[in-house]
């Protein structure tokens, strides 16, 4: 089955992109969860309205990402952690708490779908993980995990 996806889905493809899946996953849950669409001839030519539509807002979003990355440029966020003695925290930090410190410690409100670990964080130390506001605006967040 032949689907136009909605959304980005990890491990099979981006927003917009025609994907082919098995039809048992395409009609029971990307169907009904708003994920993807039917790829028929009607619904590929609402896609390049689709498509150019989204541009045009995120366009104009734009200047609202730049200014997010300059405030964040050269800062370090401190997230507190429980940690043993070897310095192995008590689970890890994930982007919802990477969120979260840029909104309370920087004023910076950001989706966390759009922060993503490059590894897992799991021990006391700096770290730093990839901020993808836009297609062309693209830094790294550097971030000190400390001891509660």
């Amino acid at each position: 089955m032949e689907l136009i996806l909605l959304k980005d889905v990890t491990n099979l493809g981006d927003k917009h992109e025609v994907v082919t899946v098995k039809d048992g996953y395409g009609r029971n849950y990307l169907i009904p969860q708003g994920i993807a669409i039917v790829a028929n001839s009607m619904n590929r030519r609402k896609l390049a309205e689709l498509k150019r539509r989204e541009e045009a807002i995120e366009t104009k979003r734009l200047d609202e990402y730049k200014a997010i990355v300059d405030k964040i440029g050269g800062q370090v966020l401190r997230i507190a952690a429980k940690a043993g003695t070897s310095g192995k925290i008590f689970g890890s930090v994930t982007n919802v708490q990477l969120g979260q410190a840029l909104k309370d410690q920087l004023d910076v409100d950001v989706d966390r779908h759009k922060i993503h670990l490059t590894e897992d964080v799991k021990m006391l130390g700096s770290y730093t993980a990839d901020l993808k506001l836009h297609k062309e605006v693209i830094t790294q967040l550097a971030f000190e995990v400390v001891q509660d």
